[in-house]
């Protein structure tokens, strides 16, 4: 290997890198071109995110000069599940939900005498829809009315310490979280009782929520509990839905970062090159870069089509049929045979990493490493002066 291959083979790995920055950059554009057109369509189609607001109420005595009083929820008993349903858009997949609520919560006068109580509640979102709602207090259905976009209002009158109990349920769908907010600021709860359903296993608690006081796996998810005697809180209960690997993001990801692995490849090849005298010309390494590139350029229009692990799967087996069938007919098979296995390392194994959040960095260091040592353990013994004079003599002769 004399040095104007390796400033050949140097430059030929520059021009990869940077088709791979550009691959990398119109992904992300792709990617929030996607996002801006069609995440307006999927909040119209399911719905924005959902935060429900415990109803409100206060009395007034009838007395005039008297402002109206406001009176606590005296417990709440709330049963909620969650329905999720991916929903794929181009590059970008959605975690829409489906979910039924049911609450039930009781208001009591607080006085010795007859109260007009004035009971709200607010929608938690005012685009979407809900299925077979239902209002009841004390029994008695209260019909919307026509005009509902601040919620709804309605009063009724309670004798001495009477109780009005209160049951809203209806079904309705969303988006990423359902939050549920005890009020609009710091608010005093008394006997809350918040059970949630999901039929999935993986999610989160969002910032500034309150953690379940009780977790049970079912068949299909979780059973969540928040049960609170007597709680002053400002922050309020909700669930992250599991969201599936973003095609888009992972695609760009792995391009930039692609240089990394190609930089493996060619470092593994030169070496062994100049060791079993099996150099490749510049020209070979142009097509095993390009090779090497197809994967990322085949994975980035393939995910808006397919499932993102099957077009994993397929731009990794056409990148290994590129390669390993080149250098068979460049080389001999069992060259070929590892030069394919150290494409799968550097290239498939490498790229997989990246399904796996938080653990990239980790898998690329292991994977250095483990490099590096191979290649000083097999090298140890190699005479590399003679290796680069042998080669110079033969390049000049």
């Amino acid at each position: 290997m004399t040095v104007p291959r390796l400033i050949a083979i140097v430059f030929i790995f520059a021009c990869v890198s940077f088709a791979w920055l550009i691959l990398a950059g119109v992904t992300v554009v792709r990617t929030q071109d996607v996002s801006r057109a069609l995440a307006p369509q999927v909040g119209e189609l399911w719905g924005p995110p959902l935060t429900q607001v415990a109803p409100s109420a206060s009395i007034s005595t009838g007395d005039r000069s008297a402002r109206a009083q406001t009176v606590q929820i005296e417990s709440s008993d709330i049963a909620v599940n969650l329905h999720l349903d991916y929903r794929q858009k181009g590059l970008l997949w959605y975690s829409t939900y489906s979910v039924d609520f049911d609450g039930k919560y009781k208001f009591v006068n607080p006085l010795e005498q007859p109260v007009t109580m004035t009971i709200q509640y607010a929608f938690p979102a005012s685009n979407t829809l809900y299925d077979n709602f239902k209002f009841e207090i004390n029994g008695a259905q209260i019909l919307p009315s026509s005009d509902l976009s601040k919620g709804l209002t309605t009063t009724i009158t309670l004798g001495s310490r009477e109780t009005a109990n209160v049951n809203v349920t209806y079904r309705s769908r969303g988006v990423d979280r359902w939050l549920y907010k005890f009020g609009d600021r710091i608010t005093n709860v008394k006997n809350f009782k918040l059970t949630v359903t999901t039929d999935f296993r993986e999610f989160d608690f969002p910032q500034q929520t309150v953690s379940s006081s009780v977790k049970e796996p079912t068949a299909n998810g979780w059973k969540l509990q928040w049960n609170f005697a007597s709680l002053v809180a400002g922050f309020n209960i909700g669930i992250e839905m599991p969201k599936k690997t973003q095609p888009g993001p992972l695609a760009s990801q792995m391009s930039f970062f692609a240089p990394v692995s190609l930089l493996f490849f060619f470092a593994v090849l030169v070496i062994i090159g100049a060791v079993r005298a099996q150099s490749l010309h510049p020209m070979h390494y142009f097509f095993l870069g390009a090779a090497f590139f197809s994967f990322h350029l085949l994975f980035a229009y393939l995910a808006d089509h397919v499932a993102v692990e099957g077009a994993f799967l397929v731009a990794a087996l056409v990148a290994l049929l590129l390669v390993v069938t080149y250098i068979a007919r460049v080389q001999n098979v069992r060259f070929a045979i590892e030069v394919g296995v150290a494409q799968f390392l550097f290239l498939i194994l490498f790229s997989y990493a990246f399904f796996y959040e938080g653990y990239t960095g980790l898998v690329i260091t292991i994977g250095a490493i483990i490099t590096l040592a191979v290649m000083m353990q097999v090298t140890a013994k190699v005479d590399w002066e003679s290796v680069f004079k042998t080669r110079r003599q033969k390049d000049e002769g």
